[in-house]
C-alpha cells in the first residue's frame, strides 16, 4: 500500500496542478513543502495555491506562519508529521508538494541532532556580524570551519550566520552534526517520489510570464504591506524571491521594470540550485520531463476506494 506521494520540482514546474490531479485520483490531502509558502504574508508572490485550487482538494500547511517568525525545518517536520499521521488514521493519502529539498529530506532521512542554541549566542553572533559583508563572514567561517564553509555559498548570509552560531555555541562544525540523524517519519515507508523536470528554457519562460502576472494580481500590495511591518531583513519572508526588489522599487531605488527583471533573475537562479540539490542530494526520485510521463503516473495510482488507514 502506498504511504505517501512526494512531488518536488523547481519553481514554475507545475507542481500544484499535478498535485491536484493526484488528489483527484486518490482522494488524498495536499501538504505544502515549500519554505516560502508557509508564510501568510505572501500569497501571490510565493505562488500559493489559489482559492479555486484549494476548493478542489484539501490543502494543509499553507500560509499558517506569521512572517515575523523564523520558521525552521525542524518545526516544519513536526507540523508535517502530525498532518501525515492524521491522514493515515483517516485512510487518506498524503501528497507532499513543494520545492524545498530540506523539507523532504527531513521527513524521510530525519534531522541532524543539533542542540538548541542559547539566545545569548545568537545575539552575540548577530552583533558581531552587524555591518560586515557576507563574503567576509564566509571567510571568517572558513578560518573556524573550513569544511562547513566549503559547503555554503559565500553569498548565503543566513546559512553562514547559522554555521557561525553553531560553532560559537558548540565548538563543532555544523557539518559534523549531519551524521547524527534521527530517522524521519517517512523512513522505510512505501513512497512514490516524483521530481517534475521540464526543460530549463520552458521553466524560465514560465517564471518570466508568471512574475509579470504576479504584479498584475497583487504582488506589489503584498510587498508594500510586508515592508510596512518593519521586520528584520534577515527573516526568511523578507528574502522571498522578488520581495527585496519590489520593496526597493517602493522605496524609489529602482524603476518597476528593473525590479521585475531582478525578481525574475533571482527566481531563475534559484531554479538552478533546486535542480542541483535534487540531483546531488536526493536519491530514489523519479524524474518526469513531460506531460506524457505525468499522465502515465496518474494512470497507475490507486483510486480513493483502495486507500486504507495506516498504522
Amino acid at each position: 500500500m502506498l504511504d505517501a506521494v512526494l512531488i518536488a520540482g523547481p519553481t514554475a514546474s507545475g507542481k500544484s496542478a499535478f498535485a491536484l490531479a493526484v488528489a483527484r485520483v486518490t482522494g488524498g490531502i495536499i501538504l505544502n513543502a515549500d519554505s516560502m509558502q508557509v508564510y501568510r504574508d505572501l500569497s501571490v508572490l510565493t505562488a500559493r495555491p489559489t482559492p479555486e485550487e484549494e476548493r478542489q482538494a484539501e490543502h494543509r500547511l499553507y500560509g499558517f506562519v506569521d512572517g515575523a517568525e523564523n520558521f525552521s525545518v525542524g518545526r516544519y517536520a513536526e507540523a508535517a508529521s502530525a498532518v501525515i499521521r492524521q491522514c493515515w488514521a483517516d485512510g487518506r493519502l498524503p501528497i507532499v508538494t513543494g520545492g524545498t529539498g530540506l523539507y523532504f529530506q527531513a521527513l524521510e532521512q530525519g534531522l541532524s541532532r543539533i542542540p538548541a542554541l542559547p539566545q545569548t549566542v545568537r545575539d552575540q553572533v548577530r552583533a558581531a556580524c552587524e555591518g560586515v559583508e557576507t563574503i567576509d563572514l564566509h571567510a571568517w567561517l572558513a578560518k573556524l570551519d573550513a569544511a562547513g564553509a566549503a559547503g555554503l555559498r559565500p553569498s548565503d548570509r543566513l546559512r553562514v550566520m547559522r554555521a557561525l552560531e553553531v560553532f560559537t555555541a558548540t565548538g563543532r562544525s555544523l557539518s559534523s552534526f549531519h551524521g547524527e540523524r534521527q530517522p524521519g517519519l517517512l523512513a522505510g515507508r512505501t513512497l512514490l517520489k516524483l521530481f517534475l523536470a521540464p526543460e530549463r528554457a520552458e521553466v524560465h519562460a514560465r517564471i518570466n510570464q508568471r512574475f509579470r502576472f504576479m504584479i498584475e494580481t497583487g504582488a506589489l500590495d503584498e510587498a508594500r504591506a510586508l515592508a510596512a511591518r518593519g521586520l528584520d531583513p534577515l527573516l526568511p519572508v523578507m528574502r522571498a524571491h522578488g520581495a527585496p526588489a519590489l520593496m526597493a522599487h517602493l522605496r524609489g531605488e529602482m524603476i518597476l521594470n528593473d525590479a521585475i527583471q531582478r525578481g525574475q533573475a533571482d527566481t531563475r537562479a534559484y531554479v538552478k540550485r533546486q535542480f542541483t540539490w535534487f540531483r546531488n542530494q536526493m536519491d530514489g526520485w523519479r524524474w518526469l520531463q513531460d506531460d506524457g510521463e505525468r499522465a502515465a503516473v496518474l494512470a497507475a495510482l490507486p483510486d480513493a476506494s483502495l486507500m486504507a488507514a495506516q498504522p
